[in-house]
């Protein structure tokens, strides 16, 4: 199977639900509804979305079966990166190569535009229309994962305890609850509701989740990496910053070699996970190498 055309397809059709479901910026209030676009449509790679969809065609299901759930965490995702940039909290100038949404709105519309993505995305997960052949017990078990898991036991608490470790000395179980809750949750989260959504049994759910789990931590591991090794031109954002931050990070406390090599373990568990699937989790099994192999 083609990734990079299935990339392509897959953030396509995401992008196009986006716009579809996202307030226009023709409506009131104009700055809100053009600050919330501004950065949901700043260029990102759809990652979580297109590991729901992945998921739900794993187990049968289809890309329109989890479109207004793959919106969801996207509007979740992107009002997270809003926050994260604010001067209160990494104080950071750019994001995938353009100003940060504070710099060209002002902090106070950059907070409320990051409170009513997260509105939105609830709004969104709940719509009857969307929902009209869900179970509505699967509806509210997909609602209750996605609070938990983007919530204070999820990546808003893996960020209280990222912004608490900053310049201190922490052990590696703290290093694994911050990647885990701040970064890995929302991925997990993006493969179980694909799954759930997608009709999975309990038995491909539980493999889906094993690679969720597995997966996201790559994820983050990848990031920490990117932000020693990377190339400030391809990411769109400053590198070094976690080290001038004093974050904690794997290559920190690891080292760059042991870091990239427990991406690599981290992978081969996700690809592992997926065997109960067979050939219909093809495109998951690519996007765990792509997610430790990706440049930007």
């Amino acid at each position: 199977m083609d990734l990079e055309a299935y990339l392509y397809n897959r953030s396509a059709l995401v992008d196009q639900a986006l716009d579809r479901w996202l307030p226009a910026e023709g409506l009131l209030p104009l700055s809100l509804h053009q600050a919330m676009r501004y950065s949901v449509f700043a260029g990102g790679k759809r990652l979580r979305p297109i590991l729901m969809i992945a998921a739900s065609e794993a187990v049968g299901g289809t890309a329109q079966q989890v479109m207004h759930a793959a919106c969801a965490l996207e509007m979740i995702h992107t009002y997270s990166l809003v926050h994260d940039d604010l001067p209160a909290m990494d104080d950071d100038d750019f994001r995938r190569g353009r100003p940060t949404n504070h710099k060209v709105y002002g902090e106070a519309t950059a907070v409320l535009a990051g409170d009513a993505l997260l509105t939105e995305a609830f709004r969104l997960l709940a719509d009857a229309e969307a929902n009209l052949l869900v179970p509505p017990a699967t509806v509210l078990r997909v609602i209750e994962l996605v609070a938990r898991y983007a919530g204070s036991q999820g990546m808003v608490g893996g960020q209280v305890v990222d912004m608490e470790s900053e310049g201190k000395e922490i052990d590696f179980p703290t290093l694994e609850y911050i990647h885990t809750h701040k970064t890995g949750g929302l991925i997990l989260a993006s493969v179980q509701v694909g799954a759930m959504l997608g009709g999975a049994d309990e038995g491909q759910l539980a493999a889906l989740s094993r690679f969720g789990g597995a997966a996201g931590l790559a994820f983050q591991i990848a990031d920490d990496i990117l932000d020693v090794v990377g190339d400030q031109a391809e990411l769109g954002k400053a590198v070094g910053s976690d080290q001038a931050r004093g974050k904690a990070t794997y290559p920190a406390l690891l080292g760059i070699a042991e870091a990239r090599q427990r991406a690599n373990e981290l992978c081969d568990i996700a690809v592992g996970s997926l065997a109960p699937l067979g050939a219909s989790a093809e495109i998951l099994q690519l996007l765990a190498r792509y997610i430790i192999d990706r440049s930007s």
